[in-house]
């Protein structure tokens, strides 16, 4: 497809909408990328419903069918552009790696900011109309692009932390009495400690040894309450390498000593 020029298009316009207006569903051979102004609706895209709120951005991928509903008045700049205007090697690392299909993208405030203001850039440099200007459009656009895919990128190394964190911490909560030190937890995922701390914290709001450290005392005190073994056994046998090191962390962590919370709680040594 070219414009009246005989160029490929690139093209960036506003679409207003009043309170309940309906765009109904269809779909365009171009890219297309929707940027919410003001106001609110509902994105149907590709048979899915979302509200599209300001900030959004929903990537429209060729041939895919969408519709729009506006729930006020609803502003939208639309950036239209064919396939074939980008690089081959472009296409491959940002397109057909990080925008394969239609999505609503979630993007951050400073990413959300970042855009707006990529956007205002390409409507002065659309209104001066040069063959020249269309390559500051072409810059701009993908830049853009370059934003929507890093923050999909981001989303993927959130989810795959997301899994280490889950998985670092079904391993404590069932080999809790083995593991030795932050390095041991680390080589379990096979990363280095500061990045276990990191993506556990991001997830528990503490590190593993923290957590590691809450799983003893939580076994020790249920051993302490039901059963009338040693506490230099239930030590032991809760992962901690001294009794020194249990009283003082028990004491720190319930404020009072493992003996006396026995006492207080183990109704089966009456």
């Amino acid at each position: 497809m070219k414009s009246e020029t005989g160029h490929q298009i690139i093209q960036l316009s506003e679409s207003i909408h009043s309170e309940k207006d309906t765009i109904n569903e269809h779909f365009h051979e171009t890219y297309q990328i929707l940027y919410v102004l003001e106001n609110e609706g509902e994105l149907n895209l590709s048979g899915k419903k979302y509200s599209f709120n300001p900030d959004q951005v929903a990537f429209i991928a060729p041939f895919s069918k969408h519709s729009i509903l506006a729930h006020t008045k609803l502003a939208i700049l639309v950036l239209e552009f064919e396939p074939d205007i980008l690089d081959s090697s472009i296409h491959k690392e940002i397109l057909d790696k990080y925008l394969t299909s239609s999505q609503l993208i979630q993007v951050n405030q400073f990413e959300a900011m970042e855009i707006r203001q990529l956007l205002r850039k390409m409507l002065y440099q659309q209104s001066l109309g040069g063959n020249f200007d269309r390559v500051g459009l072409q810059i701009y656009l993908l830049e853009i692009l370059y934003l929507l895919a890093r923050s999909q990128q981001e989303a993927v190394i959130t989810d795959a932390n997301m899994l280490r964190a889950e998985k670092l911490k079904k391993y404590i909560d069932t080999n809790y009495f083995n593991v030795m030190n932050s390095n041991d937890i680390a080589a379990k995922l096979g990363v280095s400690s500061r990045h276990v701390n990191t993506i556990f914290k991001e997830q528990y709001n503490k590190t593993p040894l923290q957590y590691l450290t809450e799983v003893r005392l939580e076994a020790a005190k249920k051993l302490l309450m039901e059963t009338d073994k040693d506490i230099i056994s239930i030590c032991f046998e809760v992962g901690f390498e001294s009794l020194s090191t249990f009283y003082r962390t028990f004491n720190n962590y319930m404020n009072t000593s493992p003996k006396k919370y026995r006492a207080a709680n183990n109704h089966t040594l009456l």
